[in-house]
């Protein structure tokens, strides 16, 4: 019982504070039961083979089919278009048309699906998008609670019902009190919860939506201007990589005009002019910071090499072998972070010569020798560490002399009055705007030996440089760009048929969350800039290559509209504005229609099982070219299942270590004096409370184990209580983090977390009260007496 408890306890630390996956949560905790014993082997695996999660896979398939033959898109949008503009009466329509479809499509699948249509109608309505994708993504909520197969929760507790030796849920049970919910959650929405909703301006009605609304609605207008290259400029005849506008300065290159020539969107290997006008967007308090810096004073002679390390500090040769570092990035692996050791040079494989610059970015290779400096004491950390076949610390001047280390050294001064003066090291952001990198600061007499981040810089020091003089060059280039004081051009002159802006949001499925734009290296990946993130009601313009993604996170990119257009065929993006969606399979749609429907009928007269109704349709799917089999496996998915089948594990080992019935005895048992429907009170607070910070799955779970393992003994009715479970679990409206669809709407409606709880909470004590009173009505709450 101790063990169990305290895995429980670990597991539901790890999904309030989300330190990691939910799916690796699930996974640790299927491991820690199987190795101490507390489940078997096969009880261990037996979550995977389980029917409820082998049904969920297949209503995934068959959410899929649906969608990509765009039989929901098509309903969703007809019916939108006739639902008026006034914004009450479209609120209603919204949630009930989601609704309805989330009670045979999975919830996610139908707020993605229709939140590009609600956005698009919000600004042609002059309406804030804000005021819409709350309640429909609340709508999606509410309408999964009508059937058996609309959320996942009601497929577990059924299928946790039948495992306790009680009578499943058949397809419509849920129905009466879904509905119920469903409709009084609309008119909560309706009559107040849309008056708590903030409001984001979208510009004017008669405007495109794709262009001046977007642009002001991310209040880009005050961030663009216009720069002009000086004919004897060092950034002449450079690319638009090389001139490190992006790095230093931050700036995104929108358009290059030569000679009244406009080019839009250039890539980065765009070549620059003298006398070039640059339409860039960015801060020009950067550009002011760098100009402030003043002429870096080089300084003759090189370091000495000696001075370079003490008896703390040194160099040391690391050969990677073939491990998790090949194939990835210093950047990506966060090297310096992790190892605190700066890398100044990295040679390929048996070739003597080394590469000196921008490493960062440079993929690395088995067999590649990198030269780093930094504390000896971490020198024993590195042969810890996998995929490293040597680490051998050098002299100072042997690491000279094998990298050529002595044509990359060099002294500079910061003069008087330098804006350098009372900025740390990290602040001026060196490496990045000039790729330079500090590895010694001399001040009245006193070396530092490679610095940290943090040290101040004052006139007068002296700094010992790794880098190239060619890059001291670029920073005096870089000051001496002229900026045009007349009007800055607006963002609707620089798009045309083939360039412009589009909208996107991370998918609830994508990998990338957690990642910056730098580390995805989203400029080469996609050849499209990101020039603005929407988080938590407010747009971020600045510094956006370190900017760390979130779930929910709305991106504004530019670029080629077909690049935009190949998002689409992304799972990690969801593309809300800038291009046409991906053609549906329209003429698959009657097919996909007449499985799905097929599917439903067989399992609402008891034919056949649901799970394996559900498999033939998901089978007929692809069959029938509905999905390509490809796709099959892309609409499920897994973390949801990996996260299902390791909380099914933790559910059995509390109830045959006896877990359940302690909690169910020491916490419910206090409320059954006073009757069943106390009784049933306190399971749907705690289900609804707990599905505030835990995966809905996850809660449906525990809950019914806890509670079915002593339905007798607390007097409630396993089938009322299960029923009663799954609809709390689905009340996932306070928080954003409660359901994917939450998140999937938070950056597009600009929403922070207090609104969701300043909403949801309405909405969850109106699908408490109709609990209260409907379920009573349909499902007794105390066990019925056997006939004698």
């Amino acid at each position: 019982v101790v063990v169990v408890f305290c895995t429980l306890g670990a597991a539901i630390l790890l999904f309030v504070t989300e330190w990691l996956r939910v799916d690796v949560v699930a996974l640790l905790v299927l491991i820690t039961l199987a190795l101490t014993g507390i489940v078997s082997e096969e009880e261990a695996l037996g979550g995977f083979s389980n029917e409820a999660v082998i049904t969920m896979a297949a209503v995934l398939v068959l959410s899929g089919g649906l969608q990509r033959t765009g039989i929901a898109n098509l309903l969703g949008s007809r019916v939108l278009a006739v639902a008026g503009r006034g914004e009450a009466r479209l609120t209603a329509v919204l949630m009930l048309t989601v609704g309805l479809l989330s009670g045979i499509m999975n919830d996610i699948a139908v707020t993605a699906l229709m939140l590009p249509v609600v956005v698009s109608m919000s600004r042609r309505l002059k309406l804030s998008p804000s005021k819409l994708l709350m309640p429909l993504a609340f709508g999606s909520l509410l309408g999964g609670m009508t059937t058996l197969i609309g959320t996942a929760p009601n497929i577990l507790v059924s299928g946790l019902l039948q495992d306790t030796g009680n009578e499943a849920f058949t397809m419509f049970d849920f129905t009466p009190i879904g509905l119920c919910a469903l409709v009084a959650g609309v008119a909560y929405m309706v009559l107040i919860g849309r008056r708590l909703l903030p409001e984001r301006h979208v510009g004017r009605e008669d405007e495109d939506p794709s262009d001046a609304q977007v642009s002001e609605a991310y209040e880009l207008g005050h961030r663009i201007f216009t720069v002009r290259i000086p004919h004897d400029s060092a950034l002449a005849n450079t690319t638009l990589k090389a001139s490190r506008l992006h790095p230093a300065l931050g700036w995104n290159v929108l358009a290059i005009n030569h000679e009244g020539e406009p080019r839009l969107a250039p890539g980065p290997d765009a070549e620059l002019r003298g006398g070039d006008t640059l339409v860039v967007q960015g801060r020009m308090e950067r550009y002011e910071e760098v100009r402030g810096w003043g002429s870096l004073e080089l300084l003759e002679g090189t370091p000495a090499l000696d001075g370079l390390e003490s008896d703390d500090i040194g160099f040391v040769e690391i050969v990677l072998g073939e491990g998790d570092l090949a194939g990835t990035t210093l950047f990506d692996v966060e090297f310096r972070d992790i190892t605190g050791l700066r890398v100044l040079a990295i040679a390929h494989g048996r070739r003597r010569e080394a590469r000196l610059t921008r490493l960062e970015a440079l993929p690395l290779a088995a067999g590649d020798r990198l030269l780093a400096m930094g504390p000896r004491a971490y020198f024993g950390f590195l042969r810890a560490l996998d995929g490293l076949t040597a680490v051998t610390p050098l002299e100072a001047q042997t690491a000279a002399e094998t990298y050529d280390l002595t044509r990359r050294l060099m002294r500079v001064r910061v003069p008087a009055g330098s804006g350098l003066s009372g900025c740390t090291l990290a602040e001026t952001n060196l490496r990045d705007a000039c790729a330079l990198t500090v590895v010694g600061i001399e001040r009245a007499g006193v070396r530092i030996v490679l610095p940290e981040p943090s040290v101040v810089l004052e006139e007068g020091d002296v700094l010992d440089i790794e880098g190239r003089l060619e890059e001291l060059n670029y920073l005096g280039a870089l000051q001496a760009l002229e900026v045009d004081e007349g009007p800055a051009p607006k963002m609707e002159s620089l798009q045309s048929s083939t360039v412009g802006i589009g909208e996107v949001v991370l998918a609830p499925r994508s990998e990338i969350t957690g990642k910056t734009v730098r580390g995805l290296h989203f400029r080469e990946r996609f050849g499209l800039s990101v020039i603005a993130v929407w988080r938590g009601g407010r747009a971020y313009r600045s510094n956006l290559r370190d900017f760390k993604l979130k779930l929910g996170d709305a991106l504004l990119v530019y670029g080629p509209r077909d690049r935009i257009a190949q998002l689409h065929r992304q799972d990690d993006f969801i593309v809300i504005s800038g291009t046409k969606a991906e053609p549906f399979r329209t003429e698959k749609g009657p097919i996909a229609a007449m499985i799905m429907g097929a599917v439903l009928v067989t399992v609402a007269f008891g034919l056949v099982p649901i799970w394996l109704a559900a498999l033939c349709g998901a089978t007929l799917m692809t069959v029938t070219r509905c999905l390509k089999p490809g796709e099959m496996y892309e609409h499920i998915e897994w973390k949801a299942i990996i996260l299902v089948a390791g909380m099914l594990t933790l559910g059995l080992a509390m109830e045959t270590s006896g877990a359940a019935v302690m909690i169910a005895d020491n916490v419910l048992m206090l409320l059954k004096p006073m009757g069943p429907r106390a009784v049933m009170a306190g399971i749907f607070l705690v289900s609804a409370l707990a599905a505030y910070v835990m995966p809905t799955a996850a809660v449906a779970v525990l809950m019914s184990r806890i509670v079915l393992s002593d339905a007798a003994g607390l007097g409630v009715d396993p089938q009322s209580a299960a029923m009663c479970i799954a609809i709390a679990s689905s009340c996932a409206f306070m928080s954003p983090v409660g359901h994917p669809v939450n998140l999937l709407v938070m950056g597009m409606g600009g929403y922070r977390f207090t609104d969701y709880t300043k909403v949801g909470i309405g909405l969850m004590l109106v699908v408490f009260a109709v609990v209260m009173v409907v379920l009573p009505i349909f499902w007794p709450l105390a066990p019925v007496a056997a006939t004698p």
